[in-house]
């Protein structure tokens, strides 16, 4: 039989959450609608293929890495 001292008594735990995925007092935000949002970020429409152009590889044989690896990488559990 179990004496007072070796009696365990239930702790209660309170439960917190922290970081990017917690809304609690984040401030509210209206909702706006897409062409509200294009506005308040002052989007230019696109005119040309050249608006989207990137300079993302340096060379062509970069390119050429990048996609060899690229295919390596999406078919690598088919064979």
């Amino acid at each position: 039989m179990l004496n007072s001292s070796q009696v365990r008594h239930p702790v209660e735990v309170s439960v917190s959450t922290s970081g990017a995925d917690s809304s609690a007092g984040a401030p509210i935000r209206p909702r706006l609608s897409a062409a509200q949002l294009l506005v308040a970020k002052n989007t230019r429409p696109i005119r040309s293929l050249d608006d989207l152009a990137a300079d993302t590889f340096e060379s062509d044989e970069e390119l050429e890495e990048f996609l060899a690896f690229t295919y390596a990488e999406r078919h690598r559990y088919l064979d």
